[in-house]
């Protein structure tokens, strides 16, 4: 595997803003956010793609997912609403190949994003 920003921000060789923690996730503020609040939530495990989550790994998504209501309930995001999204690939806008989710709220979200 070539160096991943996310794992050397998981290792703390790259310092960044915590938000929430606990055995398989890691969520910490986006250092370019594009809503009031931007938080990315990762796997503590390396993943590069949703593609690379196996069938024995599944349980990384609902810990993301768990991860994400939490944040979005301590932020007070769940009353106005708030988006995920995870992109996949390099057309999607994946510019780091280890899986994360992106929470993001504080503001009125247009749509389609893309």
């Amino acid at each position: 595997m070539d160096s991943c920003i996310f794992c050397d921000i998981l290792s703390g060789k790259i310092p960044s803003t915590p938000i929430y923690q606990d055995d398989t996730i890691y969520a910490f503020a986006d250092i370019h956010p594009k809503a009031p609040v931007h938080i990315l939530i990762i796997p503590r495990q390396h993943v590069s793609s949703v593609m690379d989550v196996q069938t024995q790994d599944l349980k990384i998504f609902s810990a993301l997912h768990g991860a994400a209501q939490k944040i979005a309930r301590e932020k007070g995001l769940d009353r106005d609403g708030f988006r995920l999204v995870i992109n996949n690939g390099t057309n999607a806008g994946q510019a780091v190949h280890h899986l994360h989710l992106h929470l993001m709220g504080g503001r009125k979200l247009n749509w389609p994003p893309g």
